[in-house]
């Protein structure tokens, strides 16, 4: 009988917590839906955004954002959260004529504060490539969670170099 009490205590419980988790995953669904919210770019004042760029394909290491200091290869572009990769890539294109050759990779990663101990992480968003759509192309800074302060790095990697491989999954 005590066994019999306890294996359905344990059923009510385990039925809970699917419920629970359910749950919590349409909340999560609801909230990847959410729709980005169009920036009237007319009434809204850009802001700016801290651009660093390597040409080797890959990004800066950490430390170099350390104690106050950013790499030297600085651009400073004044644009809006809903710049899309590809719009980014052409003004980076724009200031690097070299950069500008068909299969030029690009790939884009937020730089910012880590709240939880000293310094910088990286987050990796996406890449685009000159003379070809791909499917980051109408990535915006706002889907990425970009927060003004946020630093920028894209690594540039010329079409006759693979990019290098960074040793880690890209996210999503």
């Amino acid at each position: 009988m005590l066994a019999a009490g306890v294996g359905g205590q344990s059923e009510r419980l385990a039925g809970r917590r699917r419920k629970m988790a359910v749950e919590s995953r349409v909340t999560q669904e609801e909230i990847k839906k959410e729709p980005e919210k169009p920036i009237d770019r007319e009434k809204t004042c850009p802001l700016l955004l801290r651009v660093f760029t390597t040409n080797n394909g890959r990004h800066h290491r950490m430390d170099e954002f350390s104690r106050g200091n950013v790499p030297s290869s600085e651009l400073q572009i004044y644009t809006w959260m809903d710049a899309t990769l590809k719009e980014l890539t052409s003004l980076v294109k724009e200031v690097y004529p070299e950069a500008r050759k068909k299969g030029t990779h690009f790939n884009f990663a937020i730089v910012f504060t880590d709240l939880k101990r000293p310094g910088y992480r990286v987050k990796e968003i996406g890449s685009t490539m000159s003379g070809r759509k791909g499917t980051d192309d109408s990535m915006t800074l706002q889907s990425q969670k970009f927060q003004i302060g946020d630093y920028l790095d894209i690594a540039i990697t010329p079409p006759n170099r693979a990019p290098p491989s960074s040793g880690r999954m890209r996210p999503y």
